[in-house]
């Protein structure tokens, strides 16, 4: 599979198969994501993989507390304006329109977030975090190592779903993980394979055309 491919196969996955894949498989991807680019070569990132038991401890201490916690960030700046607020909505309404969900049903809706404390039943939970007192730049760094993360990942057959729902629980995550107290946790991500007769996973967002973002200045 060559980058192109991997690029266009790669969505964000929200209904997984149980078999969890090898520890080797990913240690391997996790370990040549750090050819990842980063400012300076500060390669800002330390990741945890969880699975099996601690997986399971962490999904159930999760769903005690449903409310979360007080979060690290904001994961979208507040009162969110075009194009960005309807790009949104409308990648929202499309989830649950593939899974059956209509706009009034909100408890249904309301479950259906919940499925993120469970990894969406991925058998494999990464969890990406840096020292705090790191800034903008790293976060971007760190960015670039889960894509790249991502992208191994597909290569390999596996699917993964980058989840920043769970900067609402730095302290059940990171008491877990045993995180020292100077770093944070930015995003966690689901792994493993897709659940291919899944109504969620015939989801593909939709992208703007690139007369809407982009330009080419200076060619011929």
């Amino acid at each position: 599979m060559n980058v192109t491919d991997a690029v266009a196969r790669r969505i964000s996955i929200r209904a997984f198969k149980p078999e969890t894949p090898p520890a080797a498989v990913i240690r391997e991807i996790l370990e040549l994501a750090a050819r990842a680019p980063s400012g300076g070569n500060l390669q800002p990132w330390r990741v945890y993989a969880l699975a099996g038991e601690a997986l399971t401890e962490l999904k159930a201490k999760v769903a005690a507390n449903p409310f979360g916690e007080t979060p690290e960030y904001d994961v979208y700046p507040p009162s969110l304006w075009d194009p960005f607020r309807t790009r949104r909505f409308q990648n929202g309404e499309d989830l649950y329109a593939a899974i059956g969900i209509p706009r009034e049903d909100k408890p249904a809706r309301l479950r259906q977030l919940a499925r993120n404390g469970e990894l969406f039943g991925a058998p494999v939970g990464l969890f990406f975090c840096l020292d705090r007192k790191l800034g903008p730049p790293q976060w971007s760094d760190l960015g670039m190592y889960m894509q790249t993360v991502m992208l191994l990942a597909t290569e390999r057959g596996l699917d993964t779903c980058a989840q920043e729902y769970w900067a609402r629980y730095p302290k059940t995550v990171g008491d877990l993980l045993g995180l020292p107290e100077d770093h944070m946790l930015f995003s966690g991500m689901a792994l493993g394979w897709r659940d291919e007769a899944a109504p969620i996973n015939t989801l593909r967002s939709a992208r703007d055309p690139f007369e809407t973002w982009g330009e080419l200045k200076g060619f011929d």
